[in-house]
This record gives C-alpha cells, sequence and structure tokens, in this order.
C-alpha cells in the first residue's frame, strides 16, 4: 500500500465514516465579534478547511463561558450564540458537506486573561494565580460543559471534543498538584469527576447515538505535579492516571482521542516542537502509541505535532528527507498502529488545501509551515492569527502588532 492509499483511506468514528486519515486541528484564531460569534474572518478560514480536503476538521476551542477566557475574541458557545453558529454551520456545510465537523469545549481556568476576564484555577500554579473554584462554581460549569455539547449538536455538528489539554481547566482538574481537599481535588476519584460527569451527562442528555464525543488529553505536561506524573514533586512519566482516564472516557461514550502533550504556558516545546528541537515531535508519536495499546480497536487515535514533519526538510538527523515528510511519517504511523488520523494545526494555517493537493498529486504546490512561531506571537498578543508566511493579510496584522508592541516578541528562550 502507497502512503497515499493509507493516508486517503476512510476509517469509521462512532457511527460517523470519515473520508481520509487528515485531522484539521483545532487552533484559535482569535478572530470572532464582541459577542464571540463568528466574524467574516473565521467564516473565510473554515471555508479554506471544509474546501482543503480534510477528512474531519475541529472548531477552534470554543468556550462554554463569558466569565473566564484566554483570548478576548474567542469564540462562545452559549445560549446566546446558538442561532449565530447555526448559521454559521450550515454556510460551512453548503460549502463542502463531506467533512465531519466537530467541536472543540472548553474553559481557560487560570490561563483566562485577568485583564479583560476572571482567571480561575483549582489551585494556583507557581507563576499563574487565580482565585479558587468554589464546589458550586464547579458544579455550574459542568453545567455549562453539557449544554455546549447540546447546542453544538443543535446547532449541526458531528461531535464534541472535550478539551483536556493546553493547560486549561480541563487538565488543571486532573493534575496531582490539585490536592486541595474539595469536591474536585485531592484522589483520583475527585479529580477525574468533572471529565466523567460531564461525559456521563453527555450520553444521558443527548439522544443522538451518531453524535461523536472524544477528547483531546495532555498526557504528560512534563512538569512536577502535572497530568501523567506520579505525584506532586515528580515529573517523571507514568500512565497510571492517565490510563484510567481513557479507560474511564471510552465506558461512557469516548469514540475518539486527540493525543496531546506538554502545556504551552509552561512546557512549550513538549506541546509544540520547533525549529529549535523539532525531535520532540518524536515523543508525540510514543505518547500516541501508548493511547492506542490501552484502547478499544474500533476506538480511533489522533496524533499531533506533524507539522514538523513537512516536507522531510526539517532539521531531523538520521533519516532521510523523503522518509522524515509528513506524508511518509505520518502513513508508516498509520500502518503501524502508532494513531489512525494525523492532526495538522500549524500546517492548516500555512496550507489549508495540503490535503486536497496531496489527494490530486500536487505535492509541489503545498506551502509548508515554516516554524516560524509568528502565529504563536500572534496568539498570546491577542491578534487575528493566521500564517504570516504565506498570507498577506496576516503578514500586515503581525507588522502592525509588532509596532504596537515595540517589536517582535520571542517565543522560545
Amino acid at each position: 500500500m502507497s502512503y497515499k492509499d493509507t493516508l486517503l483511506s476512510p476509517l469509521e468514528i462512532g457511527r460517523r465514516t470519515c473520508a481520509n486519515r487528515f485531522f484539521a486541528a483545532p487552533m484559535e484564531c482569535c478572530d470572532a465579534d464582541s459577542e464571540g460569534n463568528p466574524t467574516d474572518l473565521t467564516r473565510a478560514r473554515y471555508e479554506r478547511l471544509f474546501n482543503g480536503g480534510y477528512g474531519m476538521v475541529c472548531l477552534e476551542a470554543i468556550s462554554v463561558t463569558l466569565e473566564s477566557l484566554a483570548r478576548k475574541h474567542q469564540l462562545l458557545i452559549t445560549r446566546s450564540n446558538e442561532k449565530p453558529l447555526s448559521a454559521f454551520v450550515k454556510h460551512i456545510r453548503a460549502v463542502n458537506p463531506e467533512p465531519l465537523f466537530i467541536f472543540q469545549l472548553t474553559h481557560s481556568g487560570e490561563l483566562s486573561d485577568p485583564t479583560f476576564s476572571r482567571s480561575v484555577t483549582p489551585r494556583p500554579l507557581p507563576g499563574f494565580g487565580g482565585e479558587l473554584l468554589t464546589d458550586k462554581e464547579m458544579d455550574k460549569i459542568v453545567d455549562q460543559f453539557v449544554l455546549a455539547a447540546k447546542i453544538a449538536n443543535a446547532v449541526g455538528a458531528d461531535g464534541v471534543d472535550i478539551k483536556l489539554a493546553g493547560g486549561y481547566l480541563g487538565t488543571q482538574l486532573l493534575r496531582p498538584y490539585n490536592n486541595r481537599d474539595w469536591k474536585y481535588g485531592g484522589s483520583w476519584e475527585r479529580r477525574s469527576r468533572f471529565a466523567f460527569e460531564v461525559f456521563e451527562r453527555i450520553q444521558k442528555e443527548i439522544h443522538d447515538d451518531r453524535f461523536l464525543v472524544g477528547s483531546k488529553i495532555a498526557v504528560w505536561e512534563g512538569f512536577p505535579g502535572g497530568f501523567g506524573s506520579p505525584g506532586l514533586d515528580s515529573v517523571v512519566y507514568d500512565l497510571t492516571e492517565p490510563t484510567a482516564l481513557i479507560k474511564g472516557l471510552e465506558e461512557r461514550g469516548a469514540t475518539f482521542f486527540h493525543e496531546s502533550a506538554g502545556s504551552p504556558a509552561a512546557t512549550l516545546d513538549l506541546a509544540t516542537a520547533g525549529k529549535r528541537a523539532p525531535y520532540f515531535a518524536y515523543l508525540h508519536s510514543c505518547f500516541a502509541r501508548d493511547i492506542k495499546k490501552i484502547v478499544k480497536v474500533e476506538t480511533v487515535v489522533i496524533g499531533s505535532n506533524y507539522a514538523v514533519y513537512g516536507n522531510g526538510r526539517n532539521g531531523l538527523l538520521a533519516e532521510s528527507p523523503e522518509e522524515a515528510s509528513v506524508f511518509a511519517f505520518g502513513a508508516r504511523n498509520v500502518e503501524q498502529g502508532v494513531n489512525d488520523m494525523i492532526a495538522l494545526g500549524r500546517q492548516s494555517l500555512a496550507d489549508p488545501f495540503l490535503p486536497a493537493k496531496y489527494r490530486d498529486g500536487q505535492e509541489g504546490e503545498i506551502d509548508f509551515c515554516t516554524l516560524c512561531d509568528n502565529c504563536s506571537e500572534l496568539l498570546i498578543r491577542q491578534a487575528n492569527i493566521g500564517c504570516t508566511t504565506y498570507n498577506p493579510y496576516y503578514r500586515d496584522v503581525l507588522k502592525h502588532t509588532r509596532e504596537q508592541h515595540g517589536g517582535a516578541l520571542k517565543i522560545r528562550h
């Protein structure tokens, strides 16, 4: 079987059929309106992705609450956003009805920006902070996630990804560091309560057996007390709690998992490998394989950090460029049972049409991500986000943003 046959082969996710193995990963792009609704910029981005040949597209992290936001112009999913989201999904489906479309639901927790939002936390992490959440507040947040899933179903999404990654609230609750004695912390049973209750209630309250429910999970955050470590003072990778989480979510209806690791605010290179250390991407294949080993045969595992491989000219040693490309590496991982799909995040900004160009034999026309980190700079500075290398609009946004802030921001020190 050729690489192309592998990557363009269909697969089943729950009771849905996905056309191929390309997954457009959720990329926050800070272009919602003041009420958290999609704008023309948002629609243009997803039009490109839906014309880009992906088997499944994930809507960027959409917040279940207006109270705590990481981004000033972040998409929202509350009752007041239902009609605009319905119109958005209808518009995107008209562009191309084939790709599966899921929403990533999130709450920013301690990563909420206190200059315009309320930063909250299970327990303040050194260097971060935030107001301590109460049992009652967390109960309400559970309700907000369940309501958001119902809205996603009502507006026409094929499913939801409950975000337990990226250092956001879902992950903050799971950490051994969350050792506070409260309803959602301390023991593993209480730290996992949020994730398990959300999945249980979605299964109970959404009567649609074709609606997909899964999660992006950071299996190892890479700092003491982070998720995937055995305790407060250890950074050792330990699969005990990630295994319990994944198996518990499967029992509660999860049909897919999107592998992740690290926390961009604390362990950036682990979360998203860059030019300085591209081989960090290899770790994600290890983590995806760890998940694949413990899930049911039919559960889909989506691997991440594939943008690093690009056209094979990526700085990776001990491998020929031909065998180090995103297509060769991605196809081998699918064939070897490492993961079932390959996620493209930064690469989907650089060239949203990569899968279609690959399918149509136009590999030479693909714009590969240069790992320049400019999209991350725009994210940190709350600007509209896109590829500054290939898209002139975002190049101008970057220029104006740097003029406002007095120069470039160094992302990796």
